[in-house]
């Protein structure tokens, strides 16, 4: 079994507030703002300051508004991310309500790093505020059954007008086990790819055939899994998609807009024999995608870097590769409200129009891929969103334009219901 390595509180706390700090200030997309922890940083440390970070930008509605009680004029934006930081750690805590020792114990800590990275000045400031935000965040109690929007985004930190979107669309009780899902830390799963071996003791199984869950303190032992191929990083919801798509082994199957690879390997996986075709902009993105279709076996692999929307055809003749496909996936850019959970500074970034723009560019990824169908094939269109208007509306509105695709199945999970990450699957036959 291997050892547990507890993180150090200062190796973690300090990288994290600087991270947090650059959120404050330029709202950086988390997942690239991670990639700047110090590459020395251990596993254990670098699981705790992601924790931080995650939990601070997760929260972020709620502590911005406690803390706007407390202080009339935000200070500069490192001492800013030690308060948030102070903050989360209080929320987090489990601890009695009203835990004198915990609440000095998170004082001196943020205290004693504001010497370090600000001011004697600031330090008198954060250990004023901190000691009155325990109040503060322990007299907040959960909003009403029927609580307004207003109230429910103060509380669980989402925008306003988000929360009035899933009211309309969800009703008032899976909007508020939304809300709770997306403020919940999200657990890490995985499938295990190598049939060699067996799957180790600290992954168990889960409801969802082929996903294990990855108990806390074994990320190094992930990290190595991941670079020999044997196990891949992958929620239950990806499964939909592929699912419904049911590769055939012997078949050749086109992934488009398919970076970072996750469900090229679940194609891989599903066919034993064949081929894969994976397509996808040039991109940050496309390393990952070119590591994973490495790791294909006996399944032959390729990788076309083109826009789907602008010479997909003339990119896959380049190639060799055939101009149509007995089996087509395409997982289109979306919202995300789906797999907030995992994505936590999405519901800050997002915008009211931003639905209605994705859906107009997912209906012209959806036509473009379905000019790459064989007659008889199956096409797949599948997004990790929540909202009809990028899901049924976009599918309906192809289907409207299309006569030659018929609609055969389709699969919609959602967090509340299915435990674990919302997401939609259409399963679109060509006909012959």
């Amino acid at each position: 079994m291997t050892k547990l390595v507890k993180p150090s509180l200062q190796g973690a706390w300090v990288p994290a507030v600087h991270l947090i700090a650059r959120w404050l200030d330029v709202r950086e997309r988390v997942d690239l703002l991670m990639e700047g922890l110090p590459r020395d940083l251990s596993s254990a440390d670098r699981g705790r300051c992601q924790h931080l970070v995650f939990g601070v930008v997760r929260h972020f509605g709620r502590i911005d508004a406690a803390l706007g009680r407390l202080i009339a004029h935000p200070p500069r934006f490192i001492t800013r991310a030690v308060l948030f930081a102070a903050a989360f750690e209080l929320l987090e805590s489990d601890a009695p309500e009203g835990d004198v020792g915990h609440v000095a114990k998170v004082v001196h800590h943020a205290v004693e790093r504001t010497k370090e990275l600000a001011s004697p000045a600031e330090a008198r400031l954060v250990n004023a505020v901190v000691r009155k935000l325990s109040g503060v965040l322990a007299a907040e109690e959960p909003p009403a059954a029927l609580a307004s929007a207003a109230a429910l985004s103060a509380y669980y930190s989402h925008p306003d007008w988000l929360i009035q979107r899933w009211l309309r669309d969800f009703g008032a009780a899976p909007t508020r086990k939304l809300l709770e899902w997306n403020q919940s830390p999200a657990p890490l799963y995985a499938r295990w790819r190598d049939p060699s071996r067996p799957v180790p003791e600290w992954m168990p199984p889960t409801e969802w055939a082929g996903f294990h869950a990855v108990l806390p303190g074994h990320w190094a032992d992930v990290e190595a899994l991941l670079a020999s191929g044997s196990l891949y990083v992958q929620d239950p919801s990806t499964r939909l998609a592929v699912d419904l798509l049911a590769p055939r082994p012997g078949e050749t199957v086109l992934d488009l807009c398919s970076a970072p690879g996750g469900k090229s390997l679940l194609i891989v996986d599903a066919l034993g024999t064949g081929g894969i075709v994976s397509m996808d902009l040039p991109s940050a993105r496309i390393d990952r995608l070119k590591e994973n279709l490495s790791r294909t076996g006996g399944v032959g692999a390729a990788l076309v870097q083109a826009d789907l929307l602008e010479g997909a055809p003339a990119a896959l003749k380049l190639h060799g590769l055939a101009p149509e496909y007995p089996a087509v996936l395409v997982d289109v850019p979306c919202s995300n409200t789906g797999v907030m959970r995992h994505r936590v500074d999405v519901k800050w970034r997002l915008e009211p129009a931003d639905f209605a723009k994705h859906a107009r560019q997912q209906g012209q990824l959806l036509a473009a891929a379905s000019r790459l169908v064989a007659r008889g094939g199956r096409l797949v269109y599948s997004t990790c969103s929540l909202d009809a208007e990028e899901n049924e509306g976009v599918v309906r509105a192809f289907l409207d334009r299309n006569r030659g695709f018929e609609l055969k199945k389709s699969a919609i999970a959602v967090p509340w219901v299915d435990r674990h990450d919302g997401a939609a699957a259409f399963l679109l036959e060509r006909k012959m």
